[in-house]
């Protein structure tokens, strides 16, 4: 067996397998049947591999310092499937890349500086630039704070996220079909979506649209309404033209993300605390790769955020007051974004994030790869068990 350096981290509220580039296999073409060794792929239990069985914990980010000057840090995010043998590299997972930071500090790919480091990123998969704030004590990511996040137990040290300039980071349109409202035929009626790529393309659609109302918790989906859903998905992911309908359940399952929006109302969150119409600027539930997610992924607060400030969407029409600030109530409680306008257009969004450090180490892989920065040799001497 192979051994390859490796650290487990929990970004916002999802959990993923960091590389550092030099540790992965020196073709590109091989990198998703890599990750799927290492993550235990095809397999309902991911039982031989790093993956949780969850789509928020089957993850992977790939970093390496950039060679760019006005960047620190060049990061590739990959969904791994669960069940299907398939690597997902179009979008990107804003809760991830909370993560990127202070994993950057940490490798020395970044200088420490107190007491806060900024971190430039940029993502690959959208071409897009973050810019990540991490505190910073002692020359160490400060882990220690009073910052919590929903859906997260307990609470650390603020990460700061700005998503800058983050329009068409995938379609290359803010609206891929150029519309902000479609009209689409589904198998059980016909309504309207608004498809909009910020951060990430998302397609959204009322709950009312399809016969709910928006509060639902993850286990509260039946069958047939996940099915539907997914129906939705399909259809908008033909519209971006990734892929035929009939295939992007298994041909571009991670995007776009389907996301139902509703207007605020009173809920009862995953903790069981009580969620008031008051606190709130708009219910929002998000499906990441065909199951519920049990909070919201960043880059889908991102999007959701823009499309507040655009003109006709289907969250705009609902939004009601439009200020810098929205509030986004979803399964595990209610998250805050922070636009800065400039002439009236979003110029970034910004969102507060907590990560840690769970593990270091190595995973073994079943099969050998010829690994980047080491010969062949240098790789059987020092990397086979």
């Amino acid at each position: 067996m192979t051994k390859i350096p490796v650290t487990i981290m929990r970004g916002g509220t999802s959990k993923g397998a960091f590389f550092n580039e030099q540790a992965m296999p020196k073709q590109r073409k091989d990198w998703e049947e890599f990750l799927l060794d290492v993550m235990g792929s095809p397999d309902n239990m991911q039982i031989d591999g790093l993956g949780g069985a969850n789509s928020l914990t089957s993850k992977v980010a790939i970093i390496k310092k950039s060679k760019e000057a006005d960047v620190d840090i060049d990061y590739t995010f990959a969904q791994v499937s669960i069940d299907k043998k398939m690597v997902d590299f179009k979008g990107n997972c804003g809760n991830i890349s909370s993560a990127v930071g202070p994993y950057a500090i940490e490798q020395g790919l970044v200088a420490a500086r107190e007491p806060v480091t900024e971190v430039r990123i940029y993502n690959t998969n959208t071409k897009k630039v973050i810019i990540s704030e991490v505190e910073v004590e002692d020359g160490r990511v400060k882990q220690v704070g009073n910052c919590s996040i929903p859906g997260v137990p307990g609470t650390g040290s603020p990460i700061y996220l700005s998503f800058k300039d983050a329009e068409g980071s995938v379609t290359g349109k803010v609206f891929p079909t150029g519309n902000a409202i479609d009209l689409i035929e589904t198998s059980f009626g016909a309504f309207c979506i608004s498809i909009v790529d910020v951060a990430n393309p998302l397609v959204f659609v009322k709950a009312a649209d399809m016969g709910l109302d928006g509060t639902e918790m993850p286990d509260d989906y039946t069958p047939e309404s996940l099915a539907k859903l997914e129906e939705v998905r399909s259809i908008a992911a033909e519209l971006c033209r990734f892929c035929p309908k009939e295939g992007a359940t298994e041909n571009s399952p991670a995007v776009p993300k389907l996301t139902i929006v509703a207007e605020p109302i009173d809920y009862i969150d995953l903790t069981g605390r009580e969620r008031k119409a008051e606190d709130m600027d708009l219910v929002i539930r998000m499906m990441s790769m065909q199951r519920p997610h049990r909070a919201l992924a960043i880059t889908g607060a991102v999007c959701t955020a823009a499309a507040a400030y655009l003109e006709n969407t289907i969250v705009s029409r609902m939004v009601q007051n439009r200020t810098s600030t929205l509030r986004l109530a979803h399964p595990a409680g209610i998250m805050e974004t922070q636009a800065q306008l400039y002439e009236k257009k979003v110029h970034a969004i910004k969102v507060v994030r907590t990560s840690r450090r769970i593990m270091e180490g190595y995973v073994y892989t079943k099969k050998e790869y010829e690994m980047a920065g080491s010969t062949n040799k240098q790789k059987r001497e020092q990397l086979v068990f």
